[in-house]
């Protein structure tokens, strides 16, 4: 089999196409409902999630970003419009869960669900829609004021009057904080949201790594020890699992490559072998090998699995396989800039390899299931469960790296080389 790279424009089609899928059937009369991926039609329930409709927004507005067509603004300004009117809080923060009309249901402040609103609003803004750097701004002292801990990192989930519901930290919630740290820094250019993700990244994937033998685990008590217990009565729990998670380990190594990509550019020129960007790519390179190593399965990563590699959870959800398919082609980029024609090469073609696997996870709507069973348990397609907080971010996300990693290596003039292999 010949493989080469896939053009930038085929990466912007899938994005598009994902978005399509959702427009316009996802739209409510306020906010946005999730869609069953079997058959396309909106859920009955009319919870609305925060994280559903930040990453909604997200999602739109990167349309807008690669130039899609004019109701990808529409449909970003028509979430932006749900989230500040029914999930802002009269109080400050913004509820988790609200009806269609934008009751409070859950009025917990969510250190998750507010990194998804710094992720919403950073995405709007790099859209240029109106008025969203200065809710990026707010969004951003908001998490300074209320979440911000001694440490520098995110705290935990809090009641509406910003007390602490327990003494915990999470994993979860700053990898996603990093995120839109590094999509604000995208849309401004400020270096105080590369700072922040920074100090998260390296707190994260090598501090309280060098405890564990390089991987990552997932829960902390409040002075960021590790606590190994956490949760261990409910392997399945829907956001904080025990064990070590192979999509958090591929989802860190994209981030990692976009540090190494945004602090390499800011330090060009030094010769300074300490400069900040040197470490990131070896990490994220260690922390992807680390997946694939403990968790591919040729159709999917486990959920969870023990530090020895053994499975806790074998379900393979559809969210890992997206970010596997945006962190190989962001290393990829990387690798090239780098003149690591091995690794480019190799990061290349497991990149073609989860694209290919992709359509394990596509409902006949063209949405994609939550997760797939393991082959020892029938290895059916499960739907997520209502209200839901994935429309497809996880995809779109991964299209949308692909798309610009692939415009960066073009505009250094470093494209991969079409590599050929037995089929």
């Amino acid at each position: 089999m010949t493989t080469s790279e896939f053009p930038p424009t085929a990466h912007r089609g899938c994005l598009l196409a994902t978005l399509r899928v959702q427009y316009p059937d996802a739209l409510a009369d306020r906010g946005f409902r999730l869609l069953h991926p079997e058959s396309g039609d909106p859920y009955t329930d009319h919870r609305r999630h925060l994280v559903a409709t930040c990453r909604s927004i997200a999602n739109f507005a990167v349309g807008v970003i690669v130039d899609g067509p004019d109701w990808c603004l529409d449909a970003a300004e028509h979430g932006l419009a749900f989230l500040e009117e029914a999930h802002r809080g009269d109080e400050g923060g913004y509820h988790l869960v609200v009806d269609a009309e934008g009751t409070p249901i859950d009025r917990t402040r969510s250190a998750y669900g507010h990194a998804f609103a710094l992720l919403a609003y950073a995405r709007a803004a790099e859209a240029g829609i109106d008025g969203a750097e200065d809710d990026l701004e707010a969004t951003h002292d908001l998490l300074e004021n209320r979440f911000r801990d001694a440490a520098g990192m995110l705290r935990s989930d809090c009641d509406p009057d910003w007390t602490e519901r327990e003494a915990y930290r999470g994993q979860n919630a700053n990898m996603h904080a990093c995120e839109a740290y590094l999509a604000a820094y995208e849309a401004t250019g400020e270096t105080e949201y590369l700072d922040r993700a920074r100090h998260i990244a390296r707190t994260i994937t090598v501090d309280l790594a060098a405890e564990t033998d390089g991987l990552l685990w997932e829960h902390y008590a409040d002075d960021w020890t590790h606590d190994f217990g956490y949760n261990e009565d409910e392997p399945r729990h829907q956001f904080r699992p025990p064990g070590y998670q192979p999509g958090h380990h591929v989802e860190w190594a994209k981030f990692l490559a976009l540090l190494d990509r945004y602090e390499t550019a800011i330090d060009a020129g030094a010769d300074d072998e300490s400069a900040p960007g040197n470490g990131w790519y070896d990490r994220g390179l260690e922390l992807f090998d680390a997946a694939v190593d403990a968790g591919w399965t040729e159709t999917g990563f486990v959920y969870t699995h023990e530090a020895d590699g053994t499975p806790i959870v074998p379900d393979q959800y559809g969210w890992a396989l997206a970010e596997a398919v945006g962190a190989s082609a962001a290393l990829a980029e990387r690798a090239v800039a780098r003149n690591d024609t091995d690794a480019a090469d190799r990061l290349q073609e497991w990149n073609r390899t989860f694209l290919e696997c992709a359509d394990r996870y596509r409902g006949p709507a063209g949405l994609w299931y939550e997760k797939r069973l393991a082959a020892d348990d029938g290895d059916g397609l499960v739907a997520p469960d209502p209200p839901g907080v994935e429309p497809d971010y996880h995809p779109v996300s991964a299209f949308y790296e692909c798309w610009r990693s692939a415009h960066e290596r073009q505009s250094n003039n470093r494209p991969f080389a079409t590599a050929t292999t037995d089929d």
